[in-house]
């Protein structure tokens, strides 16, 4: 359980090497966070222990990285992000994914102890090459085309967040670094500016009411006009809404009829403590539930 990994961690001082304290103590924090929610929201109990492992198993992954897997050539930032093109090209470029492929069978094996049965078909074919990694990998950034080896079984919809999972760690790296020269610049679009992924949910943390749009693929966050649909780029507010639930009113889904798309949006002004946006966006699938029986995706 989630709440066992936070007291191995309490108890280890966990401190990845080269990292600093507060680090721990954030994953601490979301770990009680998910603890939190298991009591308010049980239906997602098995989902919230998984991003248990998750949380624990990207710091252990990151804190022996050595260097970047995504090279950066600086002098292309500005011309980036004024041109609308995310620093990291991860649908055609060429990268080493020895790590990530490591990684993601790390998730594997921690699924499938809570699982047995579930995961572990794939990780012996990936093992023996009868499922090519890359190419289940890059799948996963073009649903489009049609890989043969992709697994069509019940386990796929955990199979996909732990393809997403396995690159954010190494893409949270180039995040860390650059996002500091993006915001700088000026990022206008509604997609991520690092790695181009749209995002799921979005946060309001200061009394502009601007929306603060989250990346699930590398955990960077952008400012983003409240008054614009960020998959289309509506304007017209007569095409734009949002609802709320009764009793939930921190959350509400921001909704464009337009293009019949939806986000998430959690408003933390009045909480002291900085919510964990991956942790948010499960304790909040039945308002995924919700804007899908409405007609919205």
């Amino acid at each position: 359980m989630a709440g066992k990994a936070a007291g191995r961690v309490l108890k280890a001082g966990l401190k990845p090497p080269g990292r600093k304290d507060m680090m721990s103590q954030m994953l601490v924090e979301s770990l009680k966070t998910i603890e939190n929610y298991k009591t308010a929201c049980p239906e997602y109990n098995d989902l919230l222990d998984i991003l248990g492992d998750i949380l624990i198993l990207r710091q252990e992954y990151k804190a022996r990285i050595l260097r970047l897997l995504f090279p950066i050539d600086e002098r292309l930032i500005e011309k980036k992000v004024s041109g609308g093109l995310p620093l990291v090209d991860l649908s055609r470029a060429v990268f080493d994914l020895a790590g990530p492929k490591g990684y993601f069978l790390t998730l594997l094996e921690a699924a499938e102890k809570r699982n047995p049965g579930g995961t572990s078909g794939l990780g012996s074919q990936i093992l023996s090459g009868e499922v090519d990694f890359e190419s289940l990998l890059r799948g996963s950034f073009d649903p489009g085309e049609n890989y043969s080896d992709e697994p069509q079984d019940d386990s796929f919809d955990l199979i996909d967040l732990f393809l997403e999972e396995c690159l954010r760690p190494d893409l949270e790296l180039v995040a860390e670094k650059y996002g500091p020269l993006v915001r700088a610049e000026g990022w206008s679009e509604g997609y991520c500016p690092i790695c181009g992924r749209e995002p799921k949910i979005g946060e309001i943390k200061d009394e502009e009411e601007d929306r603060h749009l989250f990346c699930y693929q590398c955990g960077f966050q952008w400012s983003f006009d409240p008054g614009r649909c960020p998959f289309c780029g509506n304007e017209e507010q007569q095409s734009l809404a949002y609802f709320t639930i009764e009793d939930e009113e921190r959350y509400r889904v921001d909704v464009c009829n337009a293009c019949k798309r939806y986000i998430k949006v959690v408003d933390s002004r009045d909480s002291e403590a900085e919510p964990d946006l991956d942790v948010e966006d499960i304790a909040t699938l039945h308002l995924d539930i919700m804007a899908s029986e409405e007609g919205y995706n």
